[in-house]
């Protein structure tokens, strides 16, 4: 007994002297960042407040991610609430994503776009025997046409931007699901090949991937990439939604030997993209590039912008019928100004470009208005990440949508808004091989298809509800919008212009 009462008061004493210099470094510390923050001219609050002061910084960093947890409605955060996460997340790992006891979303909400269910929806019998006629690209144009029967694609998204690992998911859950990846202006990496499926490669203003050493386009790497039987088509990057008009610089410590041999630029050096490609100062410049490439490649070429200044479609347009239909693109990507995956400067993310629910609308009459709809195929993106926003790009008249964040929630993305550092805490976004190892691609990979399918799963059921038997069938008569008093306004009505439904039976 007496070794026992020595032994506890031995740890008693040895917790005191703990407790004690714990204590004492604590003062210390507590000292030491008083001094710091009185003789600081920075920060007026922690000169004021030393060491209180601090907190309100912490606070200010953490309610960034306490806030989606504790505080936030389901309907009421940005960029994407609780409610569509939610759906991504479990639509990603092929579990229930029904709800009950009613809908959360407010149904006046000015601007949002609900759909016109038919007296007679088609039975199950009847879309499980229909034709489903593909959305074809380049027929007649290219000496390698491409065709798909997905509305829905993964939009574009660097390696570099990505890491590794999140570009291998992509690949396998594209592959998987049957639909396109799209590689964004990073260039093909070998990531993008791992998953054999079908990829678009998109050319951005620094040519990366197919550039010579001076930075122009270079056939011979255009018919590099073209040899690769898994890029179908290539996308011309006039401008993205997060920043449209603008450039940027891939600083050098993200310059590794693979990005460098992938963008084919010098390794650990700055890199510039420059706010437009150089040799497109106009409507014939850019029509000359697209037949370029498509007779280089031999595969179909799109263009991709974010509509603003909207004289140069009808120029476009006329040049076309000028110089003949085999230079026209074969697919314009319309983007949403609403923002992105890339990182940009509030003010241009905020404030420049037109979204997709104004501009979609506007592409697609001015391409009928020219006669232009049945040579030029409209695809969509900019934050349609659930199947009502899949669905409403549809009725506005894209024959198809692509989606970058959706993809990303699906790999797991916790918004944590750290897309422009290099600390995501979920892998995707960053180059720490550290937080990287927490992503599995074979894991993620499933959840990409599982994601993708069940999408166009829901997006053929709201068709079907609205009484056609094929998704790209839904038109603005089958879609009313919110206006600014609250009342419904028939789509048809607001854009007199109409989507043929039968522009892909035409092709």
């Amino acid at each position: 007994m007496v070794k026992i009462h020595d032994f506890l008061m031995q740890v008693i004493e040895f917790g005191a002297m703990v407790l004690a210099t714990l204590i004492l470094v604590g003062l210390v510390a507590v000292v030491v960042l008083y001094i710091l923050d009185v003789t600081q001219t920075q920060q007026a609050i922690r000169r004021n407040y030393p060491v209180i002061g601090r907190f309100r910084y912490l606070f200010e960093h953490l309610g960034v991610f306490f806030r989606q947890y504790f505080f936030a409605m389901d309907r009421e955060e940005l960029p994407f609430n609780r409610a569509q996460r939610g759906w991504i997340a479990r639509a990603a790992k092929d579990i229930d994503h029904t709800i009950a006891f009613g809908s959360t979303k407010p149904i006046h909400t000015p601007g949002d776009i609900l759909f016109l269910n038919s007296a007679f929806p088609k039975l199950e019998e009847e879309t499980e025997l229909a034709e489903r006629t593909p959305l074809r690209f380049g027929e007649g144009y290219a000496r390698a046409p491409y065709e798909t029967h997905s509305v829905f694609h993964i939009s574009a998204m660097s390696y570099g931007a990505l890491s590794a690992p999140a570009i291998q998911a992509l690949s396998s859950g594209a592959a998987e699901a049957g639909i396109l990846l799209n590689t964004g202006e990073g260039g093909l990496a070998p990531y993008h090949l791992e998953g054999e499926c079908d990829l678009v490669f998109q050319i951005g203003t620094a040519k990366y991937g197919v550039r010579d050493s001076a930075g122009n386009l270079c056939d011979t790497k255009l018919k590099e990439v073209a040899a690769h039987s898994q890029v179908k088509m290539f996308e011309i990057k006039l401008s993205q939604g997060a920043k449209p008009g603008k450039g940027g610089i891939l600083p050098a410590a993200k310059v590794t030997d693979v990005i460098a041999r992938t963008r084919g630029i010098p390794e650990g050096e700055d890199s510039l993209s420059p706010n437009r490609h150089t040799d497109i100062a106009s409507v014939d410049d850019l029509l000359t590039m697209i037949h370029r490439i498509r007779a280089v490649t031999g595969k179909p070429v799109g263009i991709k912008f974010v509509l603003g200044q909207p004289e140069w479609l009808d120029e476009l347009c006329s040049s076309i019928h000028e110089r003949g239909l085999d230079h026209a693109p074969d697919f314009v990507t319309v983007d949403s100004a609403d923002g992105g995956t890339g990182a940009a400067p509030q003010s241009l993310m905020d404030n420049v470009g037109l979204p997709a629910d104004s501009s979609l609308p506007w592409v697609v009459d001015k391409l009928e208005e020219h006669q232009l709809r049945p040579r030029i195929k409209v695809m969509s993106s900019g934050k349609m990440s659930t199947p009502s926003g899949v669905a409403a790009a549809l009725c506005l008249g894209a024959d198809s949508v692509n989606t970058a964040r959706g993809f990303m929630f699906a790999l797991g993305c916790i918004q944590a808004l750290q897309c422009n550092k290099n600390t995501c805490p979920t892998g995707i976004t960053t180059h720490d091989p550290d937080l990287q190892k927490g992503l599995d691609p074979r894991v993620k990979a499933k959840r990409v298809a599982n994601y993708a399918r069940n999408l166009i799963k829901e997006v053929e059921i709201v068709a079907h509800s609205c009484g056609v038997v094929n998704a790209y069938e839904l038109s603005r008569e089958h879609a009313y919008l919110v206006t600014a008093n609250g009342l419904p306004e028939r789509l048809s009505k607001r854009y007199p212009g109409t989507k043929a439904s039968t522009d892909q039976q035409e092709d």
